[in-house]
């Protein structure tokens, strides 16, 4: 089922809501699941997922376009869309070198972000 972003007078579907809210938490399990002790900084399982060599970062790779479909399911534009897979693209090569790509995947937070591109353009979209 495709939706469409709803305008500010328009009912916002349950459907709509629940599929918003899956993305949501997929995001933030992925991203954001796990905190430091005695620190603010949050990490979660993607950058764990891409320790284990291609299998991961393939894995990794498959719940970010996950993400990415479902945007583009809640109707999405095309312009936030292909941001989001610029992200989720730069997450996985970059992410897929030993280390140092571990350490990206921590700082950079790809899901999170496309999660954010998609609430920011709902926003925008519903603001009288």
């Amino acid at each position: 089922m495709k939706f469409q972003i709803p305008a500010a007078n328009e009912p916002v579907p349950s459907e709509y809501l629940r599929r918003l809210d899956d993305v949501d938490r997929l995001a933030d399990s992925l991203d954001a699941r796990f905190r430091l002790p005695l620190t603010s900084f949050r990490f979660g399982w993607d950058p764990l997922i891409g320790l284990i060599p291609i299998a991961g970062d393939i894995a990794a790779l498959a719940l970010s376009v996950r993400i990415i479909a479902t945007a583009r399911t809640l109707g999405a534009p095309a312009l936030i869309v292909r941001r989001m897979v610029f992200n989720a693209g730069l997450d996985a090569v970059l992410g897929a070198i030993p280390l140092a790509g571990t350490i990206f995947d921590v700082l950079f937070k790809a899901n999170v972000r496309n999660v954010q591109l998609l609430m920011d353009e709902i926003r925008v979209r519903r603001s009288p």
